[in-house]
């Protein structure tokens, strides 16, 4: 079984039956929604969606304190070389990489992608999600930030994930509405709600996108931060 630990807004924990741990969208230092107390002890590697703050902000303290390998869009990798992080995989939309515990393949997604450095703004390739593959064979959809788009159906064609990471906030994402139809041609069994609450903006509610999925018989997992799932 693979542990989920949700950290607040779209940061995740997994933990993998061998015990490697994956970071998605890491942003710890300043996030109003990060558990109190939560440690991470171990990181063997992370999973970079796009550049924006909230997804990105603490790549660079955990890549130096644990030395993972950084998977991302190629632009965003190289600009934290340039950084001082080691170990970066820049990648693009339909590739995948095997990290021996994990396959992961990067999908698209309709969203910006930019770096903050300094005062100046960088452009940071294209915003991107994920398909997880454990060595279970099991599949998971991280979407990232992200409007729906009918490939969504493609996704669920071709890796048949039964779970789903999607955003559920609005105004920068997907609301509840656009989420379930995601779900929907996703045919996943259940979605976890993310990016949702962390800022006045983003009102979309797991009990809006639950009543929704109620009658497709599709569950949402609302998870509370620090709250560990078995997946």
């Amino acid at each position: 079984m693979t542990q989920i630990i949700w950290l607040g807004h779209a940061t995740f924990e997994l933990r993998f039956e061998g015990g490697e741990v994956l970071i998605l969208d890491p942003w710890i230092e300043g996030n109003p929604k990060h558990p109190a107390g939560h440690k991470i002890e171990k990181v063997d590697a992370i999973a970079i969606s796009h550049a924006h703050f909230d997804h990105i902000d603490d790549v660079i303290p955990l890549a130096k304190k644990f030395h993972p390998t950084v998977v991302g869009i190629f632009e965003t990798t190289s600009w934290l070389e340039k950084k001082g992080v080691k170990n970066t995989i820049g990648m693009n939309k339909g590739g995948t990489v095997d990290l021996g515990y994990v396959k992961l393949t990067i999908t698209h997604a309709l969203h910006s992608c930019s770096i903050k450095d300094g005062d100046n703004t960088l452009y940071g390739g294209e915003a991107a999600g994920y398909v997880l593959r454990p060595k279970n064979g099991r599949a998971a959809y991280f979407a990232g930030d992200t409007a729906l788009f009918g490939d969504m159906a493609l996704i669920g064609q071709l890796y048949e994930p039964e779970l789903a990471f999607l955003p559920i906030g609005d105004h920068y994402t997907m609301g509840p509405d656009q989420a379930a139809h995601a779900a929907r041609l996703l045919k996943v069994k259940r979605v976890i709600p993310m990016h949702y609450g962390t800022f006045p903006a983003l009102t979309g509610r797991p009990e809006d996108l639950a009543q929704k999925l109620h009658q497709d018989r599709i569950e949402v997992l609302t998870m509370q931060p620090g709250q560990a799932i078995s997946w």
